[in-house]
């Protein structure tokens, strides 16, 4: 008789859960078809009184194995507030959806503030990747032309 009764109407706006949706978009869809199920994907959220707090989309990145004759997906997230029921008929839609070969919902305590540990990972790599030769390009090397060499010692060949 203690328990707590949850309240009937799951509209109700004041305390709904936290959660992380990412899905992976099959390798051959354009990025503009990507971002148009993202965009359902808030659509179906919105309709059921739900609230998108960030989508993110980390491009097109290899997977581990292949899913569905895929080795490459297109990644997006969602960090969703919204009720229960919304979040089923999310992963409902998604799953019937062709173009999605991978799908996880997850609900989280509290959504990350800032750009997600992705998008933090490939900043990085991204400014990591322009200058690996210490400052110098291939072109501040000297030249060594091929009179330059010393001649090859000729080896006796040895019977084996």
């Amino acid at each position: 008789m203690g328990r707590r009764q949850r309240s009937a109407n799951w509209k109700d706006v004041s305390n709904m859960p936290l959660y992380e949706h990412v899905f992976l978009a099959r390798q051959d869809l354009a990025q503009g078809q990507v971002d148009a199920l993202a965009e359902a994907a808030t659509k179906i959220v919105e309709e059921g009184q739900g609230k998108v707090v960030k989508t993110e989309t980390w491009g097109l990145r290899g997977l581990a194995y292949r899913i569905k004759k895929n080795r490459k997906a297109h990644y997006v997230m969602i960090e969703i507030d919204a009720p229960a029921p919304v979040i089923s008929e999310l992963e409902r839609q998604t799953a019937i959806n062709e173009d999605v070969i991978r799908y996880m919902t997850i609900r989280v305590d509290t959504h990350e503030q800032g750009p997600s540990a992705m998008m933090r990972r490939n900043e990085r790599s991204d400014r990591d990747r322009g200058d690996r030769r210490g400052g110098r390009d291939r072109d501040d090397r000297p030249r060594r032309d091929r009179d330059d060499r010393e001649p090859r010692e000729e080896r006796p060949a040895t019977a084996a």
